[in-house]
């Protein structure tokens, strides 16, 4: 009688300790979407306004410019318009006790795909703005339009070749959801040899050259800088530009990126998890580099806000004239005029290829 009553005590603590457990793993949960969410629509919306400025010419940036920076833009949309919501949708749909399935490899190597798209195509924004500052003559003829173009497909191909093992159930490395960050993640200890190879292959040739080309254009700049200092304040001022955008760049890289890749070798040669809420913060800490780009990219270049707010306005005016109108936006004529001057200068600026990084660089207010 004893042993009975003591056997039911111990299943009711632990049906309780359970469902403690179990309560707090949804209230985890239900704060991870929501931080999801947040993160999906803030790249969404910024990457929306990018693109709404730059499909058009925009002064100051040559054709190979805009090329790249559209590239870059597709790539951080991405996170928004397929990260988030197949991996939310998977988190809805899938039963935590299965194991590893079909649906979890596809959306595991769409994962890793636009993760390693991003980063090479940040890689070719920096060796395009090296190029135009280090080789201005030589500019147009070492980076055509069919090498631009190339640097672009590699950006978005070479990812998928590299990483298709990803996408097969009977693959050469297995993928479980992580109900820790709410992901389809590779298991990189199945295949220590592949995992290892990820990283020597995306992320520090990634990191070797951005780090080489953004410091080389940094210390060029900084020298200039020194040069001119005698002769103008505001013009020093202006000069002291590369260090307020290549700095926060190449720190919003590391920080976003590294801690992630150093969750993937520490589970691909110990076999073990980081905690829960750390393994959430580093596995959806890259998606924020999505919006940090836009930041660093666009909307502290004077240029890029000038044919923002230009664009904004002919849109207030076209869906609601009596709004606009209210709130001070220029009339239709005085856009257009407005808009020919930025063309205007937009198409001097294209005739030397080479100070198109350069004008992206240092045009800031």
């Amino acid at each position: 009688m004893y042993t009975a009553l003591n056997l039911s005590t111990s299943d009711d603590f632990n049906m309780s300790e359970f469902d403690s457990q179990r309560q707090q793993e949804l209230s985890h949960r239900s704060v991870k979407i929501s931080i999801i969410i947040v993160l999906g629509v803030v790249v969404t919306l910024g990457n929306i306004a990018v693109l709404l400025a730059i499909t058009s010419s925009v002064s100051g940036w040559s054709r190979n410019s805009r090329y790249f920076l559209l590239s870059l833009t597709a790539a951080d949309s991405a996170f928004g318009l397929l990260v988030m919501p197949l991996n939310l949708w998977v988190s809805l749909l899938k039963d935590y006790t299965e194991g590893p399935d079909a649906l979890c490899h596809v959306v595991a190597f769409c994962n890793a795909t636009v993760y390693s798209t991003c980063m090479y195509t940040v890689v070719t924004i920096s060796l395009e703005r090296y190029i135009a500052v280090f080789y201005p003559l030589q500019y147009s003829s070492l980076l055509t339009r069919k090498r631009t173009l190339f640097l672009i497909a590699f950006a978005w191909c070479f990812p998928p070749i590299l990483l298709s093992p990803i996408s097969l159930p009977d693959g050469i490395i297995q993928v479980h959801f992580s109900t820790a960050s709410l992901v389809c993640n590779p298991s990189y200890s199945t295949n220590v040899g592949y995992s290892l190879s990820l990283t020597c292959v995306i992320f520090f040739p990634c990191s070797i050259i951005m780090t080489f080309a953004n410091l080389k254009v940094w210390c060029a700049a900084k020298r200039q800088r020194l040069k001119l200092r005698k002769y103008d304040s505001a013009r020093r001022s202006r000069l002291n530009v590369p260090s307020r955008v290549l700095v926060p760049v190449m720190g919003a890289y590391y920080i976003c990126w590294t801690p992630c890749m150093a969750a993937v070798i520490y589970n691909a040669v110990t076999g073990s998890s980081v905690p829960e809420w750390i393994e959430f913060v580093v596995v959806w800490l890259p998606t924020s580099n999505g919006f940090l780009n836009c930041i660093f990219y666009f909307w502290i270049n004077r240029c890029f806000r000038e044919k923002f707010y230009l664009v904004l306005q002919k849109l207030a005016l076209a869906l609601c004239p009596e709004l606009a109108s209210t709130f001070g936006c220029c009339t239709t004529s005085k856009m257009q005029f407005a808009s020919g001057i930025l063309d205007n200068n937009n198409s001097v600026h294209g005739r030397s290829s080479s100070v198109s990084s350069t004008c992206t660089l240092l045009s800031v207010a």
